[in-house]
């Protein structure tokens, strides 16, 4: 993570910090297809945060419960990273069951707040990479559900295998080649060689 400069200043000065978790994810809309968006962080209302220059909406603390501790290591292993949805707010009840959120895109950010003013010092991305799975925990008659999603970062793009990046459909957006038609019964049919 990287900071601005006046976040720096504030971490020198020893006055404390205010600190809050945004978590975003575009998952696909099951009736149309296409990509939505829903952030919720762990503040106390619904509020907008610049990223990289877009606007954001994050609603507040209702759907984001905590999250476990972000490993920072380099390397290409494929981390996984757990979400506390719960209990299931409307927001996270649209998320888990309105979307479809199979491999949608996810990142975490970190927000930094002054402690005396809370204005906002500085926003720095702790997690990017896909969202797996979240299974819904449903409690015993009394209880609440709760659900906590599964995250992996975004090396995990790197372990698909060659048969997703060369198939016959992607080879026939290069000019509707057709070199791939019959990669897929390729050594089960018998050929020899100078018969038709």
């Amino acid at each position: 993570m990287q900071f601005n400069s006046e976040a720096i200043t504030l971490f020198n000065s020893g006055r404390g910090i205010v600190a809050r978790w945004l978590f975003w994810v575009e998952p696909k809309n099951r009736s149309t297809g296409a990509i939505e968006t829903l952030g919720l962080w762990t503040g106390e209302y619904d509020r907008t945060f610049t990223i990289n220059g877009l606007s954001r909406s994050y609603s507040g603390a209702a759907g984001l419960v905590g999250q476990s501790d972000p490993t920072y290591e380099t390397g290409l292993d494929v981390r996984t990273h757990t979400v506390s949805l719960g209990p299931l707010s409307p927001e996270v009840e649209q998320l888990l069951r309105g979307y479809d959120t199979r491999l949608a895109a996810a990142e975490i950010h970190l927000a930094i707040f002054d402690p005396d003013t809370l204005a906002l010092v500085d926003v720095v991305r702790t997690f990017k990479g896909s969202f797996d799975s979240a299974p819904i925990t449903t409690p015993e008659v009394g209880g609440t559900a709760t659900a906590t999603a599964e995250l992996v970062s975004a090396a995990r793009n790197g372990t698909r295998g060659l048969s997703l990046k060369k198939s016959n459909a992607a080879q026939e957006l290069r000019g509707g080649d057709q070199f791939r038609k019959y990669a897929d019964v390729s050594g089960s049919v018998p050929v020899w060689w100078g018969g038709g």
